[in-house]
């Protein structure tokens, strides 16, 4: 990463809107998107109320389509077939990645003629969608995954004890609506593992080998503002704290879309797939590991100057001394309460299978050094 690059494209949400009060002002505009609209939710059905009242409101036809955990194979195709037999003719999805995600995939697959297995990632074939998606939406109530501007929807495939994406330009959400005040009261696990997965997602894509200016602007703002945020969110709620997470989350979604992730995400996907685990408490687990491991093996000047400027963000967020950084951002996050890998579920096996699927993992190619199976496993090993 000596030179920076001289061309790069950057593709995003047709329209992002983003602020306190937003995601109510945007009814009308939602309700433009169709007739017959499906609302994607999580576990928490009664936090979309809102939204489908003001759209039935609006004279819409609402169908209601829950999400109770990590969307799978089996979920998502309930969700094309309800969305078909209804007539569907856009999606939004209101809720935490999982629901996101759902909802973009459901979006995405319903005018398809083609078995979803044709479109995934490393189990199926890979191919792009033959049609356009349906119109999209994405309101996220959490602060973490960045998926209301990416473009493509994490799937869980039991049989293959994998996750996986569906991927495709046209995945991009017709509009990303980022209301911070919808995560208020968030609670205090959940915010502190999408956070850590949040700022994750803007320090990998810094690191990254195919950083681009565009992608560096947004994270060299983001990751010293989520680095502080944090914090202050593990001692109480703030609302001040919260908008800068939500910002924090939008820019590492913009930034891993455009540029690329590191090993954190390249194992957080297939430990994901096997042990069932949280993704974002995985990425927290695994990340100052991961930054250490990369720090101690890189060698471009480039990527070395940006390791310490990250050291020196993280020991100002703490605070901890700069040379003890990574170490330090490991304690804390044990201290806040974020479990290791072997709380989460994640077993020697596990560990050993994901060191081993890595390599055919999209994130771990963008990775600034290449590493071995065997430093794999020694960094999950520091992570459990």
């Amino acid at each position: 990463m000596t030179a920076r690059p001289t061309s790069f494209a950057f593709a995003t949400a047709t329209e992002i809107l983003f602020g306190r009060g937003k995601a109510r002002e945007t009814v009308p505009a939602l309700a433009a998107l169709g007739e017959r609209i499906m609302v994607v939710c999580g576990a928490d059905a009664g936090r979309a109320a809102w939204l489908c009242d003001a759209l039935e409101a609006e004279g819409r036809h609402v169908l209601r389509f829950q999400v109770p955990g990590e969307p799978d194979m089996d979920l998502i195709d309930a969700g094309v077939s309800a969305a078909r037999a209804a007539a569907v003719d856009a999606v939004i999805a209101l809720g935490g990645g999982a629901a996101i995600d759902a909802g973009k995939a459901i979006a995405a697959l319903v005018p398809s003629e083609r078995p979803m297995l044709d479109h995934l990632e490393v189990v199926g074939r890979g191919l792009p969608l033959e049609a356009a998606p349906l119109p999209f939406a994405a309101i996220p109530t959490t602060a973490g995954t960045g998926t209301e501007v990416t473009r493509n929807a994490v799937i869980s495939v039991p049989e293959a004890r994998r996750k996986v994406s569906l991927r495709d330009l046209a995945m991009l959400p017709r509009l990303a609506i980022v209301d911070p005040a919808l995560t208020d009261g968030c609670p205090r696990g959940v915010t502190l593992a999408s956070g850590l997965d949040a700022i994750t997602q803007v320090m990998e894509p810094y690191l990254c080998t195919r950083a681009n200016p565009l992608t560096d602007a947004l994270c060299r703002d983001a990751i010293p503002a989520g680095l502080a945020a944090l914090p202050r969110l593990m001692a109480g709620e703030d609302p001040e704290a919260r908008d800068a997470m939500a910002w924090v989350s939008l820019c590492g979604g913009l930034a891993l879309a455009n540029a690329g992730l590191g090993v954190i995400h390249g194992l957080a996907g297939p430990l994901g797939g096997l042990s069932g685990a949280a993704h974002g408490a995985i990425c927290g687990a695994l990340l100052p590991h991961g930054l250490a491991l990369n720090a101690a093996r890189a060698k471009d000047t480039e990527v070395q100057r940006r390791f310490d400027e990250i050291r020196g963000w993280i020991a100002s967020a703490i605070p901890a001394a700069e040379g003890d950084a990574f170490g330090a951002l490991a304690t804390w996050s044990t201290r806040c309460g974020l479990p290791g890998l072997d709380a989460l579920g994640v077993s020697a096996e596990d560990r050993a299978a994901a060191a081993e699927a890595a390599a055919t993992s999209s994130s771990m190619k963008a990775n600034p050094v290449a590493l071995t199976v065997s430093e794999l496993k020694a960094m999950m090993e520091a992570a459990r």
